[in-house]
Order: structure tokens, then sequence, then C-alpha cells
């Protein structure tokens, strides 16, 4: 993940998460030793999972992929592989290029959270 796109994905989920929403990251980038990427994949990780998931009521769950806010980042095949899946499931899959995006989301799904979703692992 590059740089820019951290910082963006760190203020998202500070954002979401003082506005009620339960959100949590998949960290399935970054390199590692060949060893415990084998041992990664036994275990489940899985190429092109989204960066956030995002747990709304009555078992919906939200997938976002965020890519840097100056638009240099691109989908992989394996981001548009799982994004194809996610939707073929029937879950809503977004994918974030701005605070813009961001901001939509809130407005259009905070009387879903109301006072009575906990915020889990809060900063």
């Amino acid at each position: 993940m590059r740089k820019q796109e951290a910082f963006f994905q760190v203020g998202v989920v500070r954002l979401l998460r003082m506005t009620g929403f339960y959100v949590f990251a998949v960290p399935n980038g970054g390199s590692r030793h060949v060893r415990e990427a084998h041992n990664l994949k036994l275990q489940g990780v899985t190429a092109g999972v989204s960066d956030l998931i995002i747990l709304l009521p009555k078992g919906q769950a939200v997938f976002v992929e965020l890519k840097s806010p100056d638009g240099s980042g691109r989908q992989s095949p394996a981001q548009r592989d799982f994004e194809d899946t996610v939707k073929a499931l029937g879950f809503e899959y977004l994918l974030w290029q701005n605070w813009a995006d961001v901001e939509a989301f809130i407005k259009a799904h905070r009387h879903q959270v109301g006072d009575s979703v906990k915020i889990g692992g809060t900063i």
C-alpha cells in the first residue's frame, strides 16, 4: 500500500468509527518472507480482498477498496475478481478514492447504525 493510500485509510477508519460504524481492516498486503506467505495462504489469506469491511445491522456487510486520493491507484485483477465475487453474492462493494466518497457513504448509511452499535477497536 502506498504511503498516501495508507494515510487515507487511517483517516477513513477513524472517521467511520467516530460516526458509529463498525469497521475493520484486512491486513492482506505487504511483503513477507516466503514461508510466512505460504502459511498465511494456507490460513485463508486471499489476494484481492478489500481493504476494509463495514458491518451494518440486519446482516449487511460492505466491502471497501481504498485507492490513493491523488488518483494514482488502480485495482489489480485480483481486486476486480474479488469485487465481482462480492457483488455476485449480494454484498455491497465500494471503491473510495476521495473524501467525498466517504462522506456520501456516511450520509447514506448513518441512520442504520444509530447508537445501538458499539465501536470496536477504537484508536
